[in-house]
């Protein structure tokens, strides 16, 4: 969801076709993708937006699920609308899946134009099974995750997710369930060490829970700057990164249940494809990224095999036809022009018949 894209215009085919072959993509000229681009990144037609941003990797995406009229695909992390747009703007439905009620709501009037061809629809991305039978959308064509926290989200201070701006501790990416402070105050010293450690892969972590644990014995921390600000005079400034960024970032991973969410989804996302219906996922972390590059890879894979057999065997899990061998990047263009894109990396699936064995 943080959606926000390399990139030179027209489309760098040099770079992504060291990816995969333009021969897969019969439906998809150039001029689509980038026509499809140029229109997407124009103003919406609604006048205030709140939510607008520039989708990561929006020419790849549109590329590789190849939308177009009578398809139907669904956007798993609506955000803003960005890369929904794009695929709208070339013929295909759209299903929009957010479990934050004010992307919805924006969604839903910047993409009033399209008419009944796109819906958002509430809830999470792991419950796309469940949401897809309530709906009767049948099989998909293609599915898409944005894995990042939407700009959005990032610049409202009252949503508690930077510390950039002063604002609850809360982190959220809907209206329920435990909030960044209710960890920070409630959780113990060894748990808070391992969050830290293994989701924001930092290494004062045993420092800084063992300090906030000192510090919430006088007051709870309630604001985001109570706490990011307490973490900088503890560590230190090195650099441009603030040393509060893992910090936060693992709170928000544990409180909105990213790692969970994204492997409950990757088990059920097979049987929601058509034959010939394709996943991408942009993924901006190094722990969600090695989820999605090992699924991937396990279920493309024809054969499987282990020391202690005589010969591979057929895998039972093969499901996928994998078409980008390495994680897709932004190029330098679009990183100078979004620094939130750095890190983003896109990967990509199409079901294929699973085979009888």
């Amino acid at each position: 969801m943080l959606s926000t894209h390399p990139i030179q215009m027209p489309f760098d085919f040099r770079r992504l076709c060291s990816v995969t072959s333009w021969s897969l993509f019969p439906g998809m000229t150039a001029k689509a993708v980038g026509d499809a681009h140029a229109m997407a990144e124009e103003r919406s037609d609604v006048p205030d937006q709140p939510f607008y941003h520039e989708s990561i990797l929006l020419e790849e995406v549109v590329h590789f699920l190849a939308p177009s009229e009578g398809r139907l695909i669904v956007d798993g992390t609506l955000g803003g609308g960005g890369h929904t747009e794009a695929l709208l703007r070339a013929g295909a439905a759209v299903k929009g899946i957010d479990r934050d009620a004010d992307a919805r709501n924006y969604a839903t009037e910047r993409l009033a134009r399209f008419g009944g061809r796109f819906e958002a629809v509430a809830g999470c991305f792991s419950e796309i099974s469940r949401l897809a039978e309530i709906g009767n959308w049948g099989k998909l064509d293609g599915i898409l995750l944005d894995l990042g926290v939407s700009s959005h989200q990032l610049d409202a201070g009252e949503r508690g997710f930077s510390f950039r701006f002063d604002g609850p501790l809360d982190m959220r990416m809907g209206d329920e369930g435990a909030t960044a402070a209710d960890l920070v105050n409630g959780w113990d010293e060894a748990d808070l060490r391992q969050i830290f450690w293994d989701l924001g892969e930092e290494k004062f972590a045993r420092k800084i829970a063992a300090w906030i644990v000192q510090k919430r014995q006088k007051a709870p921390f309630e604001t985001t700057l109570q706490l990011a600000d307490g973490i900088e005079k503890l560590i230190g400034r090195r650099g441009r990164t603030h040393p509060a960024t893992k910090v936060f970032q693992a709170l928000r991973m544990e409180v909105n249940d990213e790692l969970g969410e994204l492997r409950r989804f990757l088990e059920v996302a097979p049987a929601l494809l058509k034959i010939g219906g394709r996943l991408a996922i942009i993924t901006f972390h190094s722990l969600e990224d090695r989820i999605v590059k090992q699924t991937f890879r396990d279920a493309s894979k024809a054969e499987i095999d282990r020391p202690e057999w005589p010969a591979p065997r057929p895998n039972p899990d093969h499901v996928y036809r994998l078409l980008t061998r390495k994680g897709v990047a932004p190029g330098g263009e679009e990183v100078s022009r979004n620094a939130r894109s750095r890190s983003s990396r896109l990967r990509v699936v199409e079901r294929i018949k699973t085979p009888v064995l």
